[in-house]
């Protein structure tokens, strides 16, 4: 805060914004609670009404029964979590990797249809991503890559909101940075890998945040019809069209899926926030 300037909201004003905040808070968290809890409630808990925010008495039984349907089947349950990990850390790398280098070349160089490429880019974050599912399907179909892991791994690199926050953080950089790079002898990849790269960490960890909860939901059953190559969410959810006798089930299945992309953002969250302030300033 600068000198001479002063509050001017009052304690109570305080205690209204916090309110209000813990209010927004409780808000957001709700369904995420609610989920927990789903996925600890036996059977008798999980048809109460009204229904039941906090489990009264939690169980196992639900991720003991998800497991013991998982053995049953005749891909293993190990088979389906490589396809996901697989499918999801070589979808996030590629796209991390792509993403940076399209748009440290953005950013920092001028070059005929430079901003013409970046409008067009913005243009395509209106898509929805139903309506580019046909044309995909017809150009991976023209690739040969249908039933392949390369069908859901490639149309990841492509994701326009990486290239775009790396772009719009990457202008804070300051150009003289690099010019001093160059002067002492650092190759073109070298300022890009270890002097830009390191300087924008929040904007790729934000990046890698959401393509890992891109891809980690992704069932991509329009791409891949081999069960052995099919994903994590693809099982679970059919375990859940069961029926009502695996609402149980149910509940360990979304709380199974949530997990790991919940525990990617909040080890990125503060990451996340620095990138949402700075993608729209520029020097």
């Amino acid at each position: 805060m600068k000198a001479g300037l002063r509050q001017t909201r009052s304690v109570w004003g305080n205690i209204f914004v916090y309110l209000m905040l813990a209010l927004f808070g409780a808000f957001f968290a709700f369904p995420l609670v609610f989920a927990i809890n789903h996925a600890f409630k036996p059977l008798n808990e999980l048809f109460l009404f009204p229904p039941r925010l906090f489990v009264q008495q939690p169980t196992m039984s639900n991720f003991q029964d998800l497991f013991a349907i998982m053995s049953r089947s005749r891909i293993t349950f190990s088979r389906y979590i490589f396809n996901t990990v697989f499918i999801t850390a070589a979808g996030t790398f590629g796209h991390i990797l792509i993403a940076s280098m399209g748009a440290y070349v953005v950013s920092k160089y001028r070059f005929p249809g430079s901003r013409t490429f970046f409008k067009l880019v913005i243009i395509t974050l209106l898509f929805s991503p139903h309506v580019l599912a046909i044309p995909r399907f017809l150009v991976m179909n023209q690739l040969k890559w249908i039933d392949t892991y390369l069908a859901v791994i490639i149309p990841a690199f492509a994701m326009p909101i990486g290239f775009f926050l790396l772009k719009q953080f990457m202008d804070t950089v300051p150009m003289t940075l690099i010019e001093a790079a160059k002067i002492d002898g650092a190759k073109e990849f070298s300022i890009f890998w270890r002097i830009v790269m390191p300087t924008v960490k929040p904007a790729w960890l934000t990046v890698m945040v959401f393509s890992v909860l891109n891809l980690w939901s992704a069932q991509a059953t329009n791409f891949i019809f081999s069960e052995e190559l099919k994903t994590l969410p693809y099982a679970l959810s059919q375990i859940i069209g069961g029926g009502v006798q695996r609402a149980g089930v149910g509940g360990a299945v979304t709380l199974f899926i949530m997990i790991v992309p919940l525990i990617v953002f909040i080890s990125a969250q503060s990451n996340i926030i620095e990138t949402m302030a700075s993608s729209g300033i520029k020097e």
